[in-house]
């Protein structure tokens, strides 16, 4: 097979948070990640008037979204996921009635992709929810957010139903063990009792968006999305192959209850061993039966795992905790860089939920640089996603069911982990910078071309 499936849907990925800026225009409010500028790694930042981050222009998506667009339909997109952000329909979160120049924004921006026949796949959280809830309720620390969350996924169901038929819940769910106030809206020195509450909190939420959506919209489909973090074993000793077992359902226990519709005996377990008592209700487990359709998920790395306690102390500090794999080659960032990791991470998935799979990002995080004629010469990018691209078309081959690939971020954006601009992952370079310098210009890199004729070829002009 040198093609991808008839109605394979390619595209790109961004998120409200790294592009959209206009960051308190036409009635938003303010969100977590307004209030973390120096990116989920960073602290977190009261914000005071005329204060500046780089997160709060971004690239300027919400005003400049019609010529990106026709960019990414120039290449031949046939799917864009985007994100909402929860701030411009509910500006603090717990209000009865939604801001109609936030929806009145989505409108025209899904107005816009269909002109160019492009579906959206939308994020309803995609990194951020809004300050007001972490400032008054606790975030996810609180069962009442649920109800919160609950609305404003009614409330964009209701009023998109016609022109959006694919859903996401939570972006990357289980980063909320890594990162709480990024996920769950919890302060950094959480207790695990606290994270795993609130994540319990933000599982029941996914469930009732799940029923809501399929209430609503009859014919729409929603999955969940996990950050897809594989793990091998650093050797072959059984304590070693056992440890990552184990490490891997740290992750995976996120899609079992997200597709299943319970927990798993080994999370009950684990609980049990690190005297974690949850107050799981029985309306609770009921709504957890409402399970997704499909299965999305990040790939950007795999890391090992070892009992071997001096080689997991110098993995402390990167945000994984990752021990690195000697077979490897890093990126700039010091993300590993294996392609065959993403056909084991397929199949491991379509193997445990038989349900079909969606990759929603994937890419490499690089400088690039501007030669003195404007181009930008980006073949290791080109080289990065042809390796791992052809290891998705492997997986099809296995049998996989695989709906599409949206790449990470189709056009320069603002980086999650350090908000950065000099890490891009574009197709489009945006004259922007980590100093605020630059004049927004879009400039499309040697690898737009190359990923037009990926799409224009399905896939058989890769290497």
């Amino acid at each position: 097979m040198n093609t991808f499936p008839d109605g394979f849907l390619w595209g790109g990925a961004v998120a409200a948070n790294q592009v959209e800026g206009a960051y308190l225009t036409d009635g938003k409010g303010l969100s977590t990640s307004d209030v973390q500028p120096r990116g989920i790694l960073g602290p977190v930042v009261e914000r005071e008037p005329g204060d500046r981050g780089i997160k709060d222009v971004a690239i300027d998506f919400y005003h400049r979204y019609p010529n990106d667009i026709a960019l990414f339909a120039e290449m031949g997109f046939s799917c864009l996921r985007v994100s909402i952000g929860w701030t411009r329909i509910f500006p603090n979160g717990d209000e009865h009635e939604p801001n109609e120049a936030g929806l009145a924004f989505y409108d025209k921006l899904f107005d816009e992709l269909a002109a160019h026949d492009i579906t959206p796949l939308v994020t309803l959280s995609h990194y951020e929810m809004p300050w007001g809830l972490v400032k008054q309720y606790g975030g996810w620390g609180n069962r009442e957010t649920i109800g919160f969350f609950e609305r404003y996924a009614r409330t964009v169901f209701t009023r998109y139903q016609s022109k959006v038929k694919l859903w996401l819940t939570f972006n990357e769910i289980n980063m909320s063990l890594h990162a709480p106030m990024t996920g769950v809206g919890l302060p950094e020195n959480s207790t695990q009792a606290q994270i795993y509450q609130a994540i319990h909190h933000q599982l029941v939420a996914s469930a009732l968006a799940v029923k809501a959506c399929h209430e609503i919209i009859p014919d729409a489909k929603i999955g969940n999305m996990l950050l897809g973090g594989l793990m091998y074993p650093l050797t072959c000793k059984p304590d070693d192959v056992f440890a990552a077992l184990q490490e891997n359902r740290t992750w995976q226990f996120f899609g079992d209850i997200q597709s299943r519709g319970a927990y798993p005996g080994y999370m009950l377990r684990y609980f049990r061993d690190n005297g974690i008592s949850l107050d799981i209700t029985n309306e609770d487990r009921v709504a957890l039966r409402s399970t997704v359709d499909f299965i999305s998920f990040s790939y950007y790395m795999t890391g090992c795992v070892t009992t071997d306690e001096a080689l997991n102390q110098q993995a402390r500090g990167n945000i994984l905790n990752m021990v690195p794999n000697p077979h490897l080659q890093s990126s700039e960032w010091g993300w590993q860089i294996d392609p065959v990791g993403l056909r084991t991470l397929l199949n491991v998935l379509w193997d445990r939920y038989q349900k079909p799979l969606f990759i929603v990002e994937n890419g490499l995080g690089a400088k690039d640089r501007v030669e003195a004629d404007g181009a930008i010469n980006d073949d290791y990018r080109i080289n990065y996603l042809n390796d791992h691209l052809v290891q998705v078309r492997e997986a099809i081959e296995d049998g996989v069911d695989v709906l599409g690939y949206t790449s990470w971020g189709p056009i320069d954006l603002v980086s999650a982990s350090k908000a950065e601009l000099s890490k891009r992952y574009g197709f489009i370079y945006v004259d922007r910078h980590d100093d605020g310098s630059g004049t927004l210009a879009r400039t499309r890199k040697k690898s737009f071309y190359w990923y037009k004729d990926v799409i224009t070829s399905n896939g058989a002009s890769l290497r």
